[in-house]
């Protein structure tokens, strides 16, 4: 059985990671790092917090002393990299935590993995660095991300996300620690901080608020169903060749106003009022530098590893709409916080 140190694992992916190692895959042992920042939450985990491969290691990836002290106890197999500050909105506001995170916690998990990799001689050790569509920047009307698209970030998250891929890389080439690089769409599912586009309209449709759409709603996104990633993950590191890159998608662009409508329907369905959800849609100044539309290629992730989605958008979107209906007692523990679905990333 072989140990993995991941970190981010109280996120939003990360948490969906951590639990289906350890209900579906059951071959690791699990070592969840997470600072429990603002978006980390360690009831995303409740379903797994007692097995016996669960550990949870509370600890800033800026600490190089503390990572250093974490590989030398755990001794992992293999490293899968999460852990980041993901919110465009939150990354206008505030870019240095960006920075931070995203590029000098990169840094300090690649130095760390790279000692112990050198001392450890562990012939099958693997990074895996988990990042964005969006360090390639905004596609026209037509075309596809592919492994090999040159970098155009626009946003101070995608800038620091792709500063944190061009790290992994240099680490591989300059040092040989054996690493790989994914890049996926925009993700969606159960337990996804309510700050984004999805799990917003959800609740506030809930309220009988009104559902924000930026711009004219026509910014076109690729959606990931977030257990489809997990399993793109899993056969990234399993089967991935070292010093690859891996672009990983749903193979379901729309636009964000046909997202909004689909979650009006579905609230429609399972949660009546006596006038349509569709009715509370408010359009609202556009995001500074929005991109205009996201979509992968993710032919190679299916023809060299044999993965591809499971679920559909019809299907993702009812069993998350559903889950959230269902753990409202799991959102209002967040909004009982600082955040309480307010709009962020607006220029004065």
């Amino acid at each position: 059985m072989k140990t993995l140190l991941i970190t981010g694992g109280a996120g939003f992916i990360g948490s969906a990671l951590v639990r289906y190692l350890l209900t579906e895959s059951q071959n690791y042992n699990v070592v969840n790092v997470d600072k429990l920042t603002y978006a980390g939450n360690l009831d995303s985990l409740k379903p797994i917090e007692k097995h016996p491969n669960y550990h949870f290691e509370q600890l800033d990836i800026c600490d190089g002393a503390g990572l250093d002290n974490l590989f030398n106890h755990y001794q992992p197999d293999a490293v899968m990299h999460l852990a980041a500050e993901s919110h465009v909105d939150r990354s206008i506001d505030g870019p240095m935590a960006f920075i931070e995170t995203n590029i000098i916690g990169t840094y300090q998990m690649l130095e760390s993995a790279r000692r112990f990799y050198q001392k450890s001689q562990k012939a099958d050790f693997r990074f895996l660095h988990i990042s964005t569509d969006e360090v390639y920047g905004s596609l026209g009307p037509t075309g596809l991300f592919q492994e090999d698209t040159p970098y155009d970030p626009r946003s101070p998250f995608s800038a620091s996300k792709a500063s944190s891929d061009h790290l992994v890389s240099a680490w591989h080439h300059t040092y040989g620690l054996p690493t790989l690089i994914s890049n996926c769409s925009n993700n969606y599912g159960p337990y996804q901080f309510p700050e984004k586009l999805i799990p917003v309209v959800i609740l506030k449709a809930l309220r009988g608020e009104k559902l924000p759409v930026y711009g004219k709603g026509d910014n076109i996104r690729d959606w990931l169903y977030v257990d489809d990633h997990v399993r793109g993950l899993l056969s990234i590191l399993e089967k991935g060749q070292v010093g690859e890159t891996y672009n990983i998608g749903g193979h379901n662009e729309k636009t964000n106003l046909e997202v909004v409508k689909h979650i009006c329907a579905l609230m429609d369905e399972l949660s009546p009022k006596v006038y349509s959800h569709e009715d509370l849609i408010s359009f609202v100044a556009d995001r500074p530098g929005h991109d205009k539309r996201y979509a992968i290629d993710a032919g190679k992730i299916a023809r060299e590893l044999d993965w591809r989605p499971v679920e559909n958008f019809e299907s993702g979107f009812k069993k998350t709409v559903v889950w959230y209906l269902e753990n409202l007692a799991w959102c209002e523990r967040i909004l009982s916080g600082e955040y309480r679905l307010e709009r962020l990333g607006i220029l004065s």
